[in-house]
């Protein structure tokens, strides 16, 4: 089942919707008013989106639910359905849970975009898999959510087992170090990343000290006094942009000049800024992208400015609106099992994201004396 799909997603780069472009890709925050104007009344269903919408990573629910709209805008226009999106704040399981729960509820949502982290689809896969409603995330890469456990669930990124040693060995074998510090947030996607990079690093003969805070800490001078002359790097696999610029803020008062190497979460241009800095993303910066220049283009004159968490959130849409017109095109109704098996059997040769089981890979970036984050070709 996974595999079908992550197939569909692995070819980096090539524009994933027909007639994807500026002037088809208007909605609003709630895509069903433009939707239902764009579109024929002869496929209509709904579809749920979990994201951080509010909170300190709110830029990045955002982002992932601007990328879902557009998506949805380009479908509907292009396959003349009507698919509502409805939206739930998941900041943290918690909350992941009660959305999900609203969700399942809900008779009229058949599948679901989301949620973005790790330790949400781990508190709502069981859920989803009760109620028979597909998944998808953009975000999500522990390895252990692809093994069956959560028989809904697909994603459009890759795994930690593939991002942490391609992390640990750029680590090792470009900035040398003979010691260094590496700090999980104690979250899964955190724990989840610093397991499959230390033995890396034990194996290159590297000191590591392994630190762990909470997401909430605010102030890191008494961890950043832990950091030694020897250790060179400091290796922050978070998901708060804010958190990891108030470390390098402790560093430069204490006089410090390892170099941080953070993930995901710290993609964040104008949050996370601290020069020489390396950040490694499981999207890459679809503005460098000549294939994707109409979709890029789509979203910076809807929305602004973006990174690399909206994409992937892109095609884990697309591939749900696409399910659901090739249920209507069968002339069935759409509901949450034949949208499911759709999901099944999805195969898609070019995708705006890559994926979990072939040839899965992640982007680095390295922060100017400017902030901006230059991709790092040979990485």
């Amino acid at each position: 089942m996974e595999k079908r799909l992550i197939i569909a997603l692995t070819a980096i780069g090539a524009l994933v919707a027909a007639g994807c472009s500026s002037s088809s890709s208007s909605t609003t925050s709630s895509a069903s008013t433009s939707s239902a104007s764009a579109a024929t009344t002869s496929c209509a269903a709904s579809i749920g989106m979990e994201g951080a919408l509010t909170g300190p990573v709110a830029v990045v629910g955002q982002e992932q639910l601007h990328f879902a709209e557009l998506a949805l805008a380009s479908d509907d226009l292009a396959n003349k359905t009507n698919i509502t999106l409805i939206q739930g704040d998941t900041l943290g399981p918690a909350q992941a849970v009660t959305v999900t729960q609203q969700f399942t509820a809900n008779p009229k949502i058949v599948a679901v975009v989301g949620p973005v982290g790790s330790q949400q689809v781990e508190a709502v896969g069981p859920l989803m898999a009760r109620a028979g409603m597909a998944f998808i995330s953009g975000s999500a890469t522990a390895v252990a959510l692809t093994t069956g456990k959560y028989p809904t669930f697909f994603r459009t990124v890759s795994k930690d087992s593939v991002q942490g040693p391609q992390n640990a060995s750029y680590i090792v074998k470009n900035l040398h170090p003979k010691a260094l510090m590496i700090v999980d947030d104690q979250e899964v996607y955190s724990t989840g990343l610093v397991s499959a990079m230390i033995p890396v690093f034990t194996a290159a003969g590297i000191k590591v000290d392994h630190e762990s805070v909470p997401q909430t800490t605010t102030d890191f001078s008494s961890l950043v006094a832990k950091v030694t002359p020897a250790m060179t790097v400091v290796v922050l696999p978070w998901q708060v942009a804010a958190n990891a610029q108030q470390f390098g803020r402790n560093l430069a008062q204490q006089h410090k000049t390892a170099v941080l190497f953070g993930t995901d979460g710290l993609f964040s241009p104008g949050t996370f800024t601290i020069a020489d800095s390396y950040v490694s993303s499981f999207g890459p910066d679809i503005t460098a992208i000549p294939a994707d220049a109409a979709i890029a283009r789509a979203a910076l004159q809807k929305y602004g400015s973006f990174g690399t968490w909206g994409p992937p959130t892109f095609a884990a849409a697309h591939v749900v609106d696409e399910a659901i017109a090739s249920v209507c095109k069968a002339g069935q109704t759409p509901s949450r099992s034949n949208v499911l098996a759709a999901i099944k059997n999805t195969n898609e040769p070019t995708s705006i994201s890559n994926g979990d089981l072939v040839n899965g890979r992640f982007f680095l970036f390295k922060i100017t004396s400017t902030g901006k984050y230059q991709l790092i070709p040979s990485s």
